[in-house]
């Protein structure tokens, strides 16, 4: 019975504050004479701040039009914006810069959509050592690496200096497929200077600081130990494929919205993707510096604390994590 009520309770408060809701947007449109869509576009500056209540808006419609607008394909979004406008009885003559506006931003809400059926795609294909491709791409992938150093054949022990598991990187691709071997050859192309720099500092083992008093109480071994602790480093490529995992589900939950909405003017595309993992690599690579771990056992730990950080800093909807669009711009590690 207390069940039942307490159901029945929250039905009716739903119920109330959507009918409430609804007569206030009515008063409103009547007392300013501009519909919801309009108030957003006028009261809020281009980007995510606008781009989100928009979205929200059209979710939320009762209106069939309104609520497929979200879905349009790319190439049909301005007739959209067209049949929008009419139903809402706006005068294109009197606000000629809101039609603009509302297509900028349902680009963008398409583009998301678009970006994530994409990134999928790769993400599901695996790698093929058949496929002469993506033997091209891997063979890329160590040239832009390790320029000076040639691969001694294709299954190799070398794979490990560049943070591969095994002879065979083929394998480690398996949790992202072909996307995680995008986005490092990404990182490697576009940003050479400092993968090559993130690479360098991932093989560099840490020496850790040791009071003479604490030395004189100490064995060789605790010594060797102490000063020398070769853990602090990590995996290069296992993380570059860890780092695409991370911005995977960023952008499949939808908290990626925030970033893209603002670096994105128009349709956010694999290039807008990529460019984030670079930032991401970057960031990751100081924020495990900055966390100073015992060993290569704490990488979960420093991974999802770096996760919830990068979590809370797209809650701002003005963030931008990569503001000029190419990583090797932002100047934002000093490495």
């Amino acid at each position: 019975m207390k069940h039942f009520l307490r159901v029945l309770t929250q039905l009716l408060v739903f119920l109330y504050c959507k009918c409430l809701w609804r007569g206030l947007k009515f008063v409103i449109r009547k007392l300013t004479g501009r519909c919801e869509l309009q108030r957003i576009c006028y009261n809020n500056k281009p980007g995510a701040r606008r781009t989100l209540k928009i979205e929200s808006s059209l979710k939320c419609s009762k209106h069939e039009l309104l609520q497929s607008a979200i879905n349009a394909h790319p190439d049909s979004v301005e007739k959209t914006i067209d049949e929008i406008m009419s139903l809402k009885k706006i005068n294109l003559d009197t606000n000629p810069q809101l039609g603009i506006s509302l297509q900028a931003c349902l680009l963008q809400i398409v583009g998301y959509r678009n970006l994530v059926v994409e990134v999928e795609k790769l993400r599901r294909e695996p790698y093929d050592c058949e496929n002469p491709a993506h033997e091209e791409m891997l063979m890329k992938l160590w040239k832009e690496l390790r320029p000076d150093s040639p691969l001694s054949g294709r299954i190799s022990k070398q794979w490990c200096e560049i943070g591969f598991q095994g002879n065979d990187p083929k394998t480690d691709f398996r949790g992202m497929g072909l996307l995680g071997l995008h986005n490092l050859l990404y990182f490697a192309e576009h940003d050479k200077a400092t993968a090559l720099q993130v690479l360098h500092d991932s093989l560099q083992p840490k020496h850790r600081n040791v009071f003479k008093e604490e030395a004189s109480k100490m064995s060789k071994a605790e010594w060797d130990k102490k000063t020398f602790d070769k853990a602090i480093g990590y995996s290069f490529a296992i993380v570059g494929i860890n780092i695409t995992d991370l911005a995977y589900s960023l952008l499949v939950s939808g908290a990626l919205k925030t970033h893209l909405y603002n670096v994105a003017p128009e349709m956010p595309s694999l290039v807008h993707f990529q460019q984030t993992f670079c930032y991401l690599m970057q960031e990751f690579h100081r924020f495990w510096i900055e966390e100073d771990p015992c060993d290569i056992m704490e990488f979960n730990r420093v991974r999802t604390k770096f996760h919830k950080r990068v979590l809370k800093q797209l809650k701002n909807p003005d963030m931008a994590l990569c503001p000029h669009f190419t990583a090797s711009d932002l100047h934002l590690v000093n490495l």
